[in-house]
């Protein structure tokens, strides 16, 4: 993802006063950006299987080969991250079909329009997901 991505090329989404949350216009605006999210996420990840298979080569040098090792974990684990952002994309999909999409799933208030525009695939409101990190944080330590 080192390009810039397209996903976030979106106009902002401008309610206009008395407007429903989570009308159909809303929700085509979100599906639009979570499609489009996917679609950069999948060529990315073709790009990186074409590029592997190119670049697959041998090195004499055990520098070389380590370094070219390194570089493949980073971009394997890299990939690794964007498949699960994937799911969650098809989940939150999956949200905006049962008309679940824009609600908070531990206190059911609305997320707001402009933090899903930030992070599409939320499933919190600011609130909760600012004391499900602090709880997190507590059991860490």
């Amino acid at each position: 993802m080192t390009d810039e991505l397209a996903y976030k090329h979106f106009t902002p989404y401008a309610p206009t006063a008395g407007e429903e949350y989570m009308n159909s216009a809303q929700l085509d605006h979100f599906r639009s950006i979570l499609e489009a999210l996917k679609q950069q996420l999948v060529v990315d990840i073709e790009r990186t299987v074409h590029t592997m298979k190119d670049e697959a080569t041998n090195f004499a040098d055990p520098n070389d080969r380590a370094s070219q090792e390194t570089d493949i974990a980073i971009e394997l684990r890299n990939r690794d991250r964007e498949r699960k952002l994937i799911k969650k994309i098809e989940e939150t999909m999956d949200l905006i079909g049962s008309g679940d999409y824009g609600y908070c799933a531990a206190c059911g208030v609305e997320i707001g329009i402009k933090r899903l525009e930030a992070r599409p695939t939320a499933t919190m409101c600011i609130d909760c997901k600012t004391l499900e990190e602090v709880r997190e944080k507590q059991i860490a330590k």
